[in-house]
């Protein structure tokens, strides 16, 4: 069977590779019988290269590798097959799956972060930011303001805005004031993050001491579920790379 290497960009908070683990730890627990390993692409230990060349000497011939990316930007595109190529691991078949967004189970943990902070769907005093890493990659950035209009649409509150914390407009501070000036007597933050890192702390710091932030998507089990219908996916074909 192959192994499944999820692969996160890496941080210097610790909080972040600890999440990470939380999360892989769900996912064995649903598939007990998988090994299951993580791996970073930078700034967090172990690396990707590492990894996949462990698994190559406990014996597996084949390995995917699973982004833990919400969205299709650089890194998935440019630093995840090039760590991959950078392991030039002679016998080992790897498959790099598909990132993790978009998907109707991230926005499904995402609200429940959100309903875990107090925000119940309806409640029209609730102005609500989105927040995102933010890229310089225009599409990436789409899927969050696609998901931000949907939320808008439908859950009833005073208004939904998109927001990012680096490389891309607006930042959480100007989706605040917009919220407050459409009329949001209270303003929350939806974690479009998988862990607490850098870039969640500063969308926290620039939206206001009187916001209520939820938590990154952490350990969720639908987020688990994902990573395995993503290795499920990538397995179809594992192709090999020398």
């Amino acid at each position: 069977m192959s192994a499944l290497v999820a692969v996160a960009h890496g941080s210097r908070d610790p909080r972040s590779a600890a999440v990470v683990n939380e999360l892989l730890g769900v996912v064995r627990a649903l598939r007990p019988e998988l090994d299951v390993r993580a791996s970073f692409l930078e700034l967090s230990a172990p690396r990707l290269p590492d990894v996949l060349r462990a698994v190559r000497a406990d014996g597996h011939r084949e390995a995917v590798v699973v982004p833990l990316l919400l969205g299709r930007a650089y890194h998935a595109r440019v630093d995840v097959p090039s760590a991959v190529a950078e392991a030039a691991v002679l016998g080992l078949d790897v498959a790099i799956a598909d990132v993790l967004g978009p998907d109707p189970r991230l926005e499904s943990a995402a609200l429940r972060r959100l309903a875990e902070a107090g925000v119940g769907f309806g409640d029209r005093s609730w102005g609500v930011v989105l927040a995102a890493a933010g890229s310089s990659h225009a599409r990436a950035n789409a899927v969050v303001r696609a998901t931000a209009r949907r939320w808008a649409a439908g859950a009833g509150w005073a208004g939904v805005e998109p927001a990012f914390a680096a490389s891309a407009a607006p930042d959480a501070a100007v989706a605040a004031a917009r919220l407050r000036a459409a009329g949001a007597r209270r303003v929350a933050v939806a974690s479009w993050f998988l862990a607490p890192g850098l870039l969640p702390d500063r969308v926290a710091g620039l939206v206001g001491a009187d916001a209520v932030v939820a938590a990154p998507l952490g350990a969720d089990p639908e987020v688990a579920e994902l990573v395995l219908h993503r290795y499920a996916g990538a397995r179809v074909g594992v192709a090999a790379i020398a």
